[in-house]
C-alpha cells in the first residue's frame, strides 16, 4: 500500500441494543400504533394517553426512535 492509498476499516453493522420494536413489545406499547403517533406529530400526553402509558416512557421512546432509529443497526461495510 502506498502512502496515497487510503485505509478503510469495515465494521460489522450490528448493536447490542434492542430495536424499537423490542423495546415497545416489552413494555406492552403497540409498534405501529406508535409509529404513527409520531408520524401524525402527537404530543407525549397525547400518545401516553391513547395507548394508556406514562408520558415518561413515550418520551424514552420516542428519544431513543430519534437518536438511534428504528433498529439500532450501526456500522458500515
Amino acid at each position: 500500500m502506498d502512502s496515497n492509498d487510503s485505509f478503510f476499516q469495515s465494521r460489522v453493522p450490528w448493536s447490542s441494543e434492542p430495536s424499537l420494536k423490542e423495546m415497545t413489545r416489552e413494555v406492552g406499547v403497540d409498534f405501529d400504533r406508535f409509529i404513527e403517533g409520531v408520524k401524525d406529530d402527537k404530543s407525549d400526553s397525547e400518545m401516553a394517553q391513547e395507548l394508556n402509558v406514562s408520558e415518561k416512557l413515550i418520551y424514552h421512546l420516542r428519544d431513543h426512535f430519534y437518536t438511534h432509529g428504528v433498529h439500532s443497526i450501526t456500522g458500515q461495510d
